[in-house]
């Protein structure tokens, strides 16, 4: 019996030199991430925003820096770039106007963003802080049956929705009560009111 796997998170995460060409690096590292995982819809904003905030970390710290990206089929798209200083650009943290360029192209373009500092260690460094953004999977297209049956597409819609979620028993089920529509509304044959009579007889 075929099965509906549910999507597995990933993380990926490439440390970074304090380097002028980390951010270019970065942002190869981001395409090919999203490539990989056929989410091609993310890689454009997703580069662009990782390589503005690495960037920010070059130039307004003196250390290394870190990029994390998170995701799973379906799900929002997190990047988060860690640095060396512990402050916490303004807007990051109540969603004001300001900040630099890429502060203004992360308010622009992402779902959501945040920020949260680490505590010092217990020798008094300070361990940073960490930026993160989230892009928001495009909507998908309601499924439209090439039969035109709007019982069709109502009930792959639930197992494309079943599909997503983390019960792998109802996605089974979706994917079953699809397949059983389908062969008896489209493929078995219709046999005529006469013929079913005599058939009974």
């Amino acid at each position: 019996m075929a099965t509906v796997a549910n999507p597995q998170p990933w993380t990926y995460t490439l440390e970074l030199p304090r380097d002028p060409r980390a951010a270019g690096v970065a942002r190869v590292a981001v395409r090919t991430v999203l490539g990989a995982h056929g989410m091609a819809e993310f890689v454009d904003t997703a580069e662009l925003l990782a390589f503005e905030l690495v960037t920010n970390a070059y130039v307004h710290t003196d250390g290394p820096s870190s990029v994390r990206l998170r995701g799973a089929e379906g799900q929002p798209l997190r990047v988060s770039v860690w640095d060396t200083s512990p402050e916490i650009p303004p807007f990051f943290g109540n969603h004001a106007v300001g900040g630099g360029r890429g502060l203004t192209l992360v308010q622009r373009c992402a779902a959501a963003w945040g920020s949260y500092a680490f505590e010092p260690d217990s020798l008094g460094s300070t361990r940073g802080k960490m930026l993160w953004f989230e892009l928001a999977p495009p909507e998908r297209p309601a499924f439209v049956s090439p039969l035109g049956c709007a019982q069709c597409a109502e009930l792959e819609t639930a197992r494309r929705r079943a599909a997503l979620g983390d019960d792998r028993e109802a996605a089974v089920d979706a994917t079953i009560a699809v397949r059983q529509h389908f062969r008896s509304a489209h493929l078995l044959p219709v046999r005529p009111k006469s013929e079913a009579v005599r058939l009974r007889r």
